[in-house]
């Protein structure tokens, strides 16, 4: 027979609203009283309803996310150590993916009672989602956002640094004929990654190969490089703002016979699964995806909790993972901070 709260207070000797007070974290409970009620739960092994718990508190006891995407590793491995952070302290994670807030004013996650706390991941409209969020009065974080007027309550990549990095890399292995290929100006980490490229180039007093916006896929990758060769003309080193449209150009050359990184080196950017298991493996500038959540379940349970009243921005810096695209046969790492 399932042992109930009634059962906790009889072999306590105390009121079932003393347990109660106890289950829930009440400080007005005496010592010496929430010790018998803790002995109780112990022998008779009682397991609080979940739920009824969360009902007594008026909170859900889950935590939403919304992301733009789920076919991107760098985003599992932060929803992973968000999920993983969240369970320890009581929290369920609901996932939703969606591309903006757009015309649905009463996104699901956002309606009232549904959520203790929101994260946005890598947020697109993210202005509609916060004025709805305060609203609401429900905390939340923003993970790579893309307004840095938004950066109270965040997490951010510095993607400069990043961006820098790479190019200095490149620079140091004597390239001078450099390429950039982008993600879409409406994304910070483009706005930023290329902030730091030219700065790069512009300490060595050299002008981009050239520099191009696409899509972060591996066909935007390919289909400059194959302009490229139709035009009769190759960098000799390309920084790509993601993995994928790195992946792309690597396709292009070697249909081509041209050698990576002999004739032409690549790096690329967010250290993606794929990029450590295709030849040859990609050097890459890698975001810290495990800090990224940590730092963002850490930041969103204070919130919840009432111990952060003003807003802070944690940036987290990102590392250089030289691999065999520039012509190192291992993996090594730099900091860029």
């Amino acid at each position: 027979m399932k042992v109930s709260i009634f059962d906790v207070a009889k072999k306590s000797g105390l009121s079932v609203v003393t347990v109660s007070r106890v289950l829930n974290g009440a400080e007005s409970v005496r010592e010496k009283n929430r010790q018998k009620v803790l002995e109780a739960i112990k022998e008779l092994d009682y397991h609080p309803n979940a739920a009824a718990r969360s009902l007594a508190r008026g909170k859900t006891g889950i935590v939403g996310l919304i992301m733009t995407t789920l076919q991107d590793s760098f985003f599992d491995t932060v929803v992973k150590e968000l999920n993983e952070v969240l369970a320890l302290h009581g929290y369920f994670l609901a996932v939703s993916v969606s591309t903006g807030i757009g015309s649905d004013e009463n996104h699901y996650l956002i309606q009232e009672d549904r959520v203790d706390g929101l994260i946005l991941l890598s947020p697109m409209e993210e202005d509609n989602y916060i004025v709805e969020l305060k609203r609401r009065n429900i905390p939340y974080v923003l993970i790579d956002n893309q307004k840095p007027e938004n950066d109270a309550f965040s997490v951010t990549i510095d993607n400069y640094k990043g961006g820098y990095a790479a190019t200095k890399h490149l620079l140091d292995l004597g390239h001078t004929s450099i390429a950039h290929l982008s993600g879409q100006n409406m994304f910070r980490s483009t706005r930023e990654r290329r902030s730091g490229f030219l700065d790069a180039l512009k300490e060595k007093d050299l002008a981009p190969f050239d520099m191009i916006t696409g899509d972060f896929e591996i066909d935007f990758g390919y289909d400059i490089c194959r302009k490229w060769l139709r035009e009769g003309r190759l960098p000799s080193a390309v920084f790509a703002g993601d993995d994928h449209i790195a992946l792309g150009v690597v396709n292009a050359l070697m249909e081509e016979g041209i050698k990576v990184p002999e004739q032409v080196a690549i790096v690329g950017y967010d250290d993606q699964y794929i990029s450590s298991k295709l030849h040859p493996h990609l050097t890459t500038v890698r975001q810290p995806a495990d800090r990224i959540g940590i730092a963002a379940a850490d930041m969103l349970l204070k919130r919840m909790e009432g111990t952060m009243k003003r807003g802070a921005n944690v940036k987290i810096d990102p590392e250089l993972i030289v691999r065999e695209s520039t012509g190192s046969g291992s993996p090594t790492k730099s900091t860029t901070g």
